[in-house]
């Protein structure tokens, strides 16, 4: 792509719903690796995990789908249930379609609210920076949807 001018930033609010699913016929996140200890951990410490995960619009999984969050996260820490996420929020729909947003930052899931840092993007969200605050708004057995509030200069 050539190069571009600067353009004056504004400030975009981003609001959606993640969709994590780790059980039934179509799983959206997968373990893909783990330690000889993670299934004796509290924490399930050095667990890794790849997903490709629904967004959508609404709380409802059948609401518009706005696009995906793929990437991995990992358990990271012995003391408490966090997880290091590494994800490229992609959108397919909207204003934003053909859109990236890279969210990297780590979420200790037991909190009502966590932040994390976005650090880039792509298309209109070149030069992205800013903060997600995610809100598990519904939790079933190992699956959960999360709220995200995503706050981004672009």
């Amino acid at each position: 792509m050539p190069f571009q001018e600067p353009k004056l930033e504004k400030l975009t609010h981003l609001h959606f719903y993640f969709h994590n699913v780790n059980t039934g016929d179509k799983p959206t996140a997968v373990r893909v690796a783990q330690s000889p200890a993670t299934n004796s951990s509290a924490t399930v410490f050095g667990l890794v995990v790849i997903a490709d995960e629904l967004l959508t619009e609404g709380l409802d999984p059948s609401s518009k789908v706005v696009g995906r969050a793929q990437g991995m996260f990992a358990s990271t820490d012995m003391k408490t249930i966090t997880f290091t996420m590494v994800f490229n929020i992609v959108f397919t729909e909207g204003e934003f379609k053909g859109s990236t947003f890279s969210l990297y930052g780590r979420n200790p899931i037991t909190e009502k609210v966590t932040e994390m840092p976005i650090i880039g993007g792509t298309g209109a969200f070149r030069f992205a920076r800013g903060y997600a605050l995610a809100t598990t708004v519904k939790l079933d057995g190992l699956n959960a949807v999360v709220e995200y509030n995503v706050f981004i200069w672009h």
